[in-house]
């Protein structure tokens, strides 16, 4: 069974960076991505990321049905933007160049195509960020690194449960979908995609139930253990800076740097080749 955004445990040299370098590293990359539409960073940063995924061992049964999933909503956002926007390409780079003449204003063009093109690269630019961060990065680690950054040690460790809890809730529905099949209920691939949908939404009710249950545990223990009492805390999975997190932190701000740069050369955000 695939541990779909849980921390798996490995000796990469992605896994042994501080949680506040992965943290930040993240951070910044994905606001640059965000501001940025030049195509060449864009790509640029994607296979950095990529590599970075490939360091830190990921295989493709690990992510595969998230990235499935974030494949198909971000087809579907294409789409919309089309359906909503279709010359919105055109009126940002200043040119048409059509290649279908369809009714109105839905022609397809090379200007929108690009447009769109950059849209798809930050979220596979973004997304082997997330991966890496959240598969590689101990939750322990993780709430230690965003109390490091100034947010408060509640907060922090309320984060470093739900990554925890994650796991726990994929298990939970695989059993309870186990038990739902053992009582006759089809939900496999052999039954129509419409009855597994509706079948699976049976599910939403117990697991739930099963979720409050957990919730209630785990609050029940943190309150016996005063937890909160004080206004600061030790964490047990603390990880100092070493040589590679500045080199990784530096690396990082280059990076952002040289896309600020690219800036001033397109004189904007955007890069633009139908000038």
């Amino acid at each position: 069974m695939n541990n779909t955004l849980g921390f798996i445990k490995k000796d990469t040299p992605i896994h042994r960076l501080a949680g506040t370098t992965k943290l930040l590293a993240f951070i910044l990359l994905s606001i640059i991505v965000m501001i940025s539409y030049d195509t060449r960073f864009l790509i640029l940063v994607m296979i950095l990321s990529l590599v970075a995924m490939k360091v830190s061992q990921i295989q493709w049964k690990d992510v595969s049905f998230l990235v499935k999933i974030v494949a198909i909503f971000s087809i579907l956002n294409l789409l919309a933007i089309y359906l909503f926007e279709p010359e919105y390409g055109v009126g940002l780079y200043g040119s048409k160049t059509v290649i279908w003449q369809g009714k109105g204003r839905y022609s397809l063009t090379y200007e929108q195509i690009f447009y769109e093109f950059n849209v798809g690269l930050k979220y596979f630019s973004t997304i082997p960020l997330a991966l890496c961060f959240i598969l590689a990065t101990d939750p322990s680690e993780f709430s230690s690194s965003l109390n490091r950054i100034g947010l408060s040690y509640k907060i922090s460790y309320s984060v470093a449960l739900a990554l925890r809890y994650i796991p726990d809730i994929q298990n939970s529905y695989f059993e309870i979908r186990q038990a739902s099949q053992a009582r006759g209920i089809e939900m496999s691939k052999k039954t129509s995609f419409i009855k597994r949908v509706k079948s699976s939404a049976g599910i939403v009710i117990p697991l739930i139930f099963d979720s409050l249950d957990r919730i209630e545990t785990i609050s029940q223990a943190m309150e016996l253990r005063r937890f909160g009492k004080n206004k600061s805390r030790t964490w047990y999975r603390y990880r100092p800076f070493e040589k590679n997190d500045f080199i990784i932190i530096g690396l990082v701000l280059l990076l952002c740097a040289f896309g600020i740069f690219l800036f001033k050369i397109n004189s904007g955000r955007f890069y633009n080749p139908f000038i």
